[in-house]
């Protein structure tokens, strides 16, 4: 009776340690809770990561900015191992990631195999990274002009307006099509188009659901060559690197896993929005004219050049990306 009980303390003692001995990671997002990136990346990349590591590895979500408000500083937020986990733009701290960024201009990469191809080069990427661990890399659908009251059908119709963009080079792009760009985060689009400090805004066409853009939005233009955001999941360096190999590689191809699941979500995700949108009495949905298209990426087509050509001037060794990325 009495080595019964004790074989059965010692089994509970065993389970407690093996339980204390679980890693929790923190993974932060400035998204609501609502997104679909909650159910169609973040789960599933956690059910990855605690079936490859037997339990030994969880991650908790936290959403909303639960970790800190302000979308720009959740790369710092990492780095400083506020969060463990993090998913942002690279375009929020443009000065970070100005090679990332390459692949956002338009005509580099298409919606459909962008994230196959940043994937298969993120070697080419690496010094950008060393201070966090790049678990995944992916790109949104394409980022198209969500206009208030104002509709855009001509080039000349972007002359004056305020446009919020994504990233300095989105703002480049904007620029050069005749409009104001104004930098700011996705949450914060809604009031700023509502209260009419912005005209519209250059961002994919997810927005219109995931952050009730639709509400504020009364046509769509899309059509030309655009830019095309890309996102990441990153990860703290030391938190990293205190874990097994077995679990390291675990996170890393988890990480991968969920750019897949990511860039099918945004591309997904947006066409239905667009057509959910379209379908609606009063707003409308503007597909350019073919001669209009051809004046858009006219104008863009010298920022894109230039762009590459400074980041050459740099040492970044941006044209044999730009080619990789179009192979």
């Amino acid at each position: 009776m009495f080595a019964a009980k004790l074989g059965a303390a010692a089994a509970t003692i065993c389970f407690t340690a093996l339980a204390a001995q679980a890693d929790e990671l923190k993974l932060a997002d400035f998204q609501p809770p609502t997104h679909f990136v909650v159910e169609q990346v973040y789960n599933p990349f956690a059910e990855a990561v605690s079936a490859g590591t037997n339990g030994e590895i969880t991650i908790k979500q936290y959403m909303g900015g639960e970790l800190g408000p302000g979308p720009a500083d959740q790369y710092n937020r990492v780095v400083d191992g506020l969060a463990d986990i993090a998913f942002s733009l690279p375009g929020y701290t443009a000065t970070t990631f100005p090679k990332t960024l390459l692949a956002e201009l338009p005509g580099v990469i298409s919606a459909d195999t962008g994230t196959e191809k940043l994937s298969a080069h993120t070697d080419m990427l690496e010094d950008e990274y060393k201070r966090v661990v790049l678990l995944g890399l992916w790109n949104n659908a394409p980022n198209l002009l969500l206009m208030g009251s104002k509709p855009v059908r001509t080039l000349e119709d972007m002359k004056g307006m305020k446009i919020r963009v994504p990233s300095r080079n989105a703002g480049l792009v904007v620029e050069a099509w005749g409009g104001s760009p104004v930098s700011m985060p996705a949450p914060e689009i809604y009031n700023a188009m509502q209260t009419g400090v912005l005209d519209g805004a250059m961002i994919d066409a997810t927005a219109l659901s995931a952050f009730k853009l639709a509400e504020v939005t009364g046509s769509v233009t899309q059509g030309m060559e655009t830019s095309i955001s890309e996102f990441f999941l990153i990860m703290n360096r030391d938190k990293f690197r205190d874990l097994s190999e077995d679990q390291q590689k675990v996170l890393l191809d988890a990480g991968k896993q969920a750019a897949t699941d990511g860039s099918a979500a945004w591309n997904g995700v947006a066409t239905k929005a667009l057509e959910d949108f379209g379908a609606t009495e009063g707003k409308e949905v503007i597909t350019l004219a073919p001669e209009e298209v051809e004046k858009f990426n006219a104008a863009s087509a010298p920022v894109v050049e230039k762009v590459i050509a400074d980041a050459d001037a740099e040492g970044l060794d941006a044209t044999a990306f730009v080619e990789a990325l179009k192979q």
